[in-house]
């Protein structure tokens, strides 16, 4: 077996520290009075309602006097909460008012200097709904919001008498011509027609025959409550008003100012304990842990705080925070299965190189079924929690709707937790292991439990 290069151990370590570093503060460049961020840190991470409080608004329409149905409503909260959620706003709450035709809404803020009016401004803008030639939204425009008069979710039998969810689609006047026109061209060569929401496909349907006559259907969804969703996405693209904040006003944290301070203190102190004891009862191998852990806990943050630029930061409560330290404790239950191998290899009379690629070898499986497990429940905590929009919700759609929230996330943090621990506890530490555990000066098998000489 090829062994592992002396400076392997260093590279590693380095590499966590700088993650550690950048993670918690964040990289910025500035010119003069102007700051800009290249990495977010801490500080970019959005705060549940229950830590940090956040605002309270009711969406309604701008002219008071125009007829809405119950499905325009349920359009309008549809293209709210897939805005919040393509921001990676999880903690949120959205309710219709039939009664009073009214959306309430409500969500975390995005940082302390942020003003209700900022919170609301993207939330709140009209959807642009677009259906484009093929699955980019570079492919030729065929319909607009405004072309489109009507889509309901429906059912219908197939030729074997299955029960079909569709989505049935009614175009006005402007839109029959190109509509037919686009069909039949599809139709011929097999493509698709994308439907775009907000700059998002929502629908990529294959076009199987020419549709002269402005209605159609969308079918292949595999639950009513799917067909309900792309209804009312579509419908909420076709809305003939426009909406705006009727009022608004802010959310004070359940928790009080001072609780994520003492928060942070706590988890400092814990974090510094378990370091302490890992190094004493273990040694070398604690100490390889201890780094293990630090990277771990960093790249969590780094999910979650927006520090990988593609994705916005994660909304943070406190059950997201729970799922963060248990996932620490999975490290940590990680680390101690495989070091305790290493010391019953050691006593049982193997050389430290052995004792180390053995007891690395043998604690693999009981670490990766443990680890295999939580997945699953992560999984499906986010699938059932989250709205068909999130990663996971679309697997359980068929289920009743549930509001993206504190339990999703939990799921979220607990999954990015046991990801992060495959990386650091399981593969990067038993890199270091093997690189350290070749270097003169540590090549004592008390260090790694062995009895001394």
């Amino acid at each position: 077996m090829k062994r592992t290069p002396k400076w392997s151990f260093f590279i590693v370590a380095f590499l966590i520290v700088v993650l550690v570093y950048t993670a918690l503060f964040g990289v910025y460049s500035q010119y003069g009075d102007r700051v800009d961020t290249i990495i977010r840190g801490v500080d970019g991470i959005r705060w549940g309602i229950d830590i940090r409080g956040g605002v309270d608004v009711t969406f309604g329409p701008v002219d008071d006097e125009i007829e809405i149905t119950a499905n325009q409503l349920d359009g309008v909260k549809s293209i709210i909460e897939q805005r919040l959620v393509a921001k990676n706003i999880t903690d949120y709450e959205a309710y219709t008012d039939v009664a009073n035709r009214q959306v309430i809404v409500r969500f975390p803020w995005a940082s302390e200097t942020e003003t209700p009016e900022e919170a609301v401004k993207e939330i709140g803008q009209t959807a642009v709904l677009e259906f484009h030639i093929g699955s980019e939204k570079s492919g030729k425009l065929v319909l607009t919001g405004n072309d489109i008069a009507k889509a309901e979710a429906m059912q219908t039998q197939d030729e074997n008498g299955n029960i079909q969810h569709v989505v049935s689609l009614e175009m006005k006047d402007s839109g029959k011509k190109a509509f037919a026109e686009a069909t039949k061209q599809q139709a011929a060569a097999e493509g698709t027609i994308s439907i775009w929401l907000d700059d998002q496909m929502i629908s990529n349907p294959t076009v199987k025959n020419e549709i002269p006559n402005g209605k159609g259907m969308i079918d292949g969804m595999p639950s009513a409550q799917e067909a309900r969703e792309l209804a009312a996405l579509i419908t909420s693209g076709a809305l003939p008003f426009d909406i705006e904040a009727k009022s608004l006003g802010s959310i004070s944290p359940t928790m009080g100012s001072n609780a994520l301070y003492a928060m942070g203190i706590a988890a400092v102190i814990a974090m510094a304990l378990v370091v302490v004891l890992m190094i004493v009862i273990y040694r070398m191998s604690g100490f390889v842990a201890a780094i293990a852990l630090c990277g771990q806990m960093a790249m969590t943050i780094a999910c979650i705080s927006g520090y990988f630029g593609a994705l916005d930061s994660f909304t943070m409560t406190l059950p997201g925070i729970a799922g963060m330290i248990l996932s620490i404790g999975i490290g940590v239950d990680c680390n101690v299965i495989t070091a305790e191998s290493v010391r019953d290899e050691l006593r049982a009379g193997k050389t430290i190189d052995s004792a180390i690629r053995s007891g690395s070898k043998n604690s693999f499986w009981a670490i990766f079924d443990g680890n295999i497990t939580v997945l699953i429940v992560a999984a499906v905590l986010m699938g059932v929690f989250g709205s068909s929009n999130t990663l996971f919700g679309f697997l359980f759609s068929w289920l009743p709707v549930s509001t993206t929230g504190s339990v999703y996330a939990f799921g979220y943090t607990l999954l990015i937790g046991v990801i992060t621990n495959f990386i650091f506890g399981v593969w990067l530490s038993r890199v270091m292991l093997r690189s350290i555990s070749r270097l003169k000066i540590f090549r004592k098998a008390w260090l790694y439990g062995g009895d001394r000489a």
